[in-house]
């Protein structure tokens, strides 16, 4: 589906133009066209492909999709892949205490075909659009006069922002779990948290497969060996890498804050089974003692002693109750119960 078609002329605002007219535009001198799709076909890839002569294997990436962030070469121009991140299906689980909503990470692409005189931006499977990237760049004439490098750079750094409001969700998630996880009922007492643990550092592993390859190939492009249609524009470029290299390093601390949280949480999990453990030895060492007591006087000999005595049997209640008693202090004393 096409989202727009438009021309920018010696840097000058964006106009729509059908894309009939883009042939004629691209003769024009001082100036560059924007087409931006979404969802494309294998039909609207060839229909690009043909009015630009874009690259084979790169019109292939696209229309695989599922590709890793990067950025290729590619006759003069070049292909970039961006990972898009949306919170997407979010959950909501009655709790005791109210209702707890779980983040669920969908991931959708950007492809990006960059010359000297045109840019060809192509999203799929992803709800939200970027219509504020056109508005940023009429809005910024002096940069648009930069050419197609700086509007590369104002999708890359629309889709790096895009990531901030995921960090943060799941640095809060990553706390409030660490706050939970030592307080009694606070719903990380059972296996089900470790599960959610879990869940958790497969949801950063999502944003972190777009970020860090992303990061790379920002800092090519920020190099001083960068693209030709990027040499304009690398000084913006680094304004991205360092964002994604603070998105970066959140996601680390992410991480790191989980697996620390799940090595936590089993070992209070093997903490309690010891006690419990600790719990059921003392109760049968008591019963034990009270079985033996009760199992001596239970046989039926003739000649056992004090079996004609008159306070035989309430002296062996005493003494059963005594002996388990006197284990059941000691027991208590040392903590087992």
């Amino acid at each position: 589906m096409l989202v727009h078609c438009t021309a920018c002329q010696h840097g000058k605002n964006f106009a729509d133009i059908p894309p009939d007219g883009i042939a004629a535009c691209l003769e024009q001198p001082d100036g560059f066209v924007w087409v931006a799709l979404r969802d494309a076909g294998g039909e609207e890839l060839a229909r690009m492909q043909e009015i630009f002569g874009l690259h084979d294997l790169a019109i292939e990436d696209a229309n695989h999709g599922r590709q890793r962030p990067k950025i290729e070469e590619y006759d003069g121009g070049l292909f970039a892949v961006m990972r898009l991140v949306e919170e997407r299906e979010a959950a909501e689980k009655e709790k005791a205490d109210g209702k707890e909503r779980e983040l669920r990470f969908h991931a959708g692409e950007m492809h990006v075909f960059v010359g000297p005189r045109y840019i060809v931006s192509i999203q799929n499977n992803f709800r939200h659009d970027f219509s504020g990237v056109r508005a940023r760049c009429e809005r910024e004439a002096k940069s648009l006069a930069l050419g197609p490098g700086y509007v590369l750079y104002a999708l890359m750094d629309a889709v790096v922002d895009s990531y901030f409001p995921l960090v943060e969700r799941l640095e809060t998630a990553a706390e409030h779990m660490e706050e939970r996880i030592f307080t009694h009922g606070g719903g990380l007492n059972t296996h089900s948290g470790i599960r959610r643990l879990y869940r958790l550092k497969r949801r950063a592993a999502v944003l972190k497969h777009a970020v860090m390859p992303l990061m790379e190939a920002a800092g090519h492009l920020r190099g001083g060996r960068a693209p030709g249609v990027c040499v304009k524009s690398r000084h913006y470029f680094r304004d991205v890498y360092d964002h994604l290299q603070r998105i970066n390093s959140a996601l680390d601390n992410v991480r790191d804050a989980v697996a620390t949280a799940i090595q936590v949480k089993l070992a209070l999990v093997a903490i309690d089974q010891t006690e419990i453990s600790k719990r059921l030895a003392a109760w049968a060492g008591i019963f034990a003692v009270v079985t033996a007591l009760a199992g001596i006087w239970g046989m039926n000999f003739a000649h056992m002693p004090e079996l004609r005595w008159e306070y035989g049997y309430p002296a062996a209640l005493v003494l059963i109750a005594g002996g388990g008693g006197a284990l059941y202090w000691r027991f208590r004393k040392a903590g087992w119960l």
